[in-house]
């Protein structure tokens, strides 16, 4: 339901008709209740252009409003604001009519686009820790988000498995007398470890690494072969993760650097015939105004850079993809590598300009201490580890209940666990740095995934309960049920815009604030009391089970699950 769609084109009518001209109609939700539903603050601007008083052209434009169909009435506030009030009769019948739509009432774009979203992107030497927790959270979410609504998203999981230290790795695994699929690979951080020491300490060892990525780089068949075991052994860790954490990644959507490595030569020549690139100390660099240090695409040795396989790989999602809009979920801290990166792009050619290449960045997840979250000792906090850690806290959350089997139990702190770890995670602005606590988490109060299943499962309580057929219209009876209905009418609207702004968080807002009135309109309105009429007990189980549709609706775009019980 594009409600605000809507509004814009009662508003455009009316201005019409009191022959004004305006281009850009933006309605706003209201900031309180008693300021109507939503407001339309243009009038401002165009008391500027037309050179009159504000409020006379608002009481003009409201003169010319239709208020016989979605809109009850409206009125002039302040300065010359709009404030707008929707029907209840339109109300209930729109929320009436998408009681038993699979899309709650969400349609698809009038114009879908393809779109790349770059995520994830663990580093095969290594097994995934917290620093790829969001990424892979963010982007997941984003790619299911664009997909719901109707672009055609193709996921690309950018893998680190070319470089240096792939030498090593291979060559210990062959002294190992290993074959990738072996036990000496289930701890991929102690087998990295083990090789660094071997390479450090063993001089020998060292020169025959060294000589395995010059010999990786050239394709020699027996290194390739040690090498691809390797990084087979590598992905199943990361899809031990990704099913865990119910993320939609699959080998299919792995282009790793190996991928872009015979396309890196022609990047420095498009960008020495273009005369984008010049040759500095004896390296191929970049250079941006107004800053010295430029970006380098090709190392004096002959060694390509990050900077260049991102080159090719967007060169890639535009000729052979045909990608329209380009994002990629990465650290914020790398914001001026991929505004440089973009730049270049354009520049060579090597996207078309009606591209969106996006940065979706990120901050950092922190400890209580405000420091990056690591474990006691210092170290890196393994994914998995921490995934398991928060189905076990879960159980420990709920076990008390007694409402579960231990069958029940298990499934429930899955769901539980990992949703508390994805929603903490999305329910923040993505660029901001956020605080990791398991108790805030994992609490059945305030803006959580336990707070929405809860909610979710209280709905599926009262439906057993009523344990009949639901049917009959929606009727709103007072302000709390028109505030409800009216909320979960806005789902479209929420999607839409965190769709186009990349913003999660406004997903979880909106759903926080859906459970929120809820509970407000559960405590205020008996369902199954006795001595309600019919028709209201019916309508108000209707508004429960819309409820619970874009609960549910909402949490499986953010890769959350919902439960019946908790």
């Amino acid at each position: 339901m594009k409600i605000k769609s809507q509004l814009s084109k009662i508003i455009e009518d009316a201005l019409k008709s009191a022959n004004i001209e305006a281009d850009d109609i933006v309605i706003s939700d209201a900031t309180k209740a008693e300021f109507g539903d939503y407001q339309f603050n243009g009038v401002m601007k165009l008391a500027k252009i037309l050179k009159q008083n504000p409020r006379q052209i608002a009481t003009t434009v409201v003169e010319h409003i239709d208020t016989t169909g979605m809109v009850a009435k409206v009125e002039v506030a302040g300065p010359g604001f709009i404030n707008i009030w929707l029907n209840d009769a339109w109300i209930s019948t729109e929320a009436t009519a998408i009681l038993d739509d699979a899309r709650v009432g969400v349609g698809y774009v009038e114009k879908a686009q393809r779109v790349v979203v770059d995520y994830s992107g663990p580093n095969m030497a290594k097994q995934m820790h917290v620093g790829h927790l969001r990424s892979t959270i963010i982007g997941d979410t984003l790619a299911t988000l664009l997909e719901f609504l109707g672009d055609e998203v193709i996921r690309q999981n950018h893998i680190g498995d070319w470089g240096t230290q792939f030498g090593m790795l291979i060559a210990y695994l062959e002294e190992q007398g290993a074959d990738g699929a072996t036990t000496e690979l289930k701890d991929l951080e102690q087998f990295y470890k083990d090789a660094k020491v071997r390479f450090d300490e063993s001089p020998e060892f060292a020169d025959k690494a060294r000589e395995y990525v010059v010999k990786i780089q050239g394709g020699d068949e027996h290194c390739l072969l040690l090498w691809q075991s390797f990084i087979n052994a590598s992905l199943g860790h990361c899809e031990e993760v990704y099913k865990k954490l119910n993320v939609n990644l699959t080998r299919n959507d792995v282009r790793a650097e190996s991928f872009y490595n015979n396309q890196l030569s022609n990047v420095i020549e498009t960008l020495k015939n273009k005369a984008i690139s010049t040759t500095s100390n004896g390296a191929e660099c970049v250079f941006f105004e107004g800053d010295e240090n430029p970006i380098i695409v090709q190392k004096s040795d002959g060694g390509f850079l990050y900077a260049t396989t991102d080159l090719a790989a967007l060169n890639f999602r535009d000729k052979e993809l045909n990608a329209e809009r380009i994002c990629y979920v990465v650290d914020a801290r790398q914001s001026q590598h991929f505004k440089q990166v973009f730049t270049i792009a354009e520049q060579a050619g090597m996207v078309k300009e009606k591209v969106a290449l996006e940065h979706i960045g990120f901050g950092t997840m922190m400890d209580k201490g405000g420091k990056p979250f690591k474990t006691r000792d210092g170290g890196t906090i393994k994914l998995v580890d921490l995934l398991d850690e928060a189905v076990v806290r879960a159980k420990d959350a709920i076990k008390d209940r007694d409402v579960h089997s231990d069958e029940e139990l298990d499934a429930v702190a899955k769901a539980i666990g990992i949703g508390a770890v994805k929603y903490a995670d999305l329910s923040i602005n993505r660029e901001s740095n956020y605080i990791f606590n398991w108790d805030k988490m994992l609490s059945f109060e305030g803006n959580t995934s336990l707070y929405m299943q809860y909610a979710y499962a209280r709905i599926q309580s009262i439906l057993r309960k009523h344990n009949a057929e639901v049917s009959g219209k929606i009727i709103i009876g007072d302000e709390t049920e028109h505030r409800l209905a009216l909320l979960l009418l806005k789902f479209e609207d929420t999607l839409t815009k965190a769709a186009a702004d990349a913003t999660p968080h406004s997903i979880t807002s909106y759903l926080y604030d859906v459970v929120t009135q809820f509970m407000k309109f559960y405590e205020l309105n008996p369902i199954l009391k006795g001595g309600i009429e019919e028709e209201v007990k019916m309508s108000r189980l209707q508004l429960a089970r819309l409820t619970a549709s874009v609960i549910e609706k909402g949490l499986d775009i953010l890769g959350i699950e919902v439960v019946d019980k908790i």
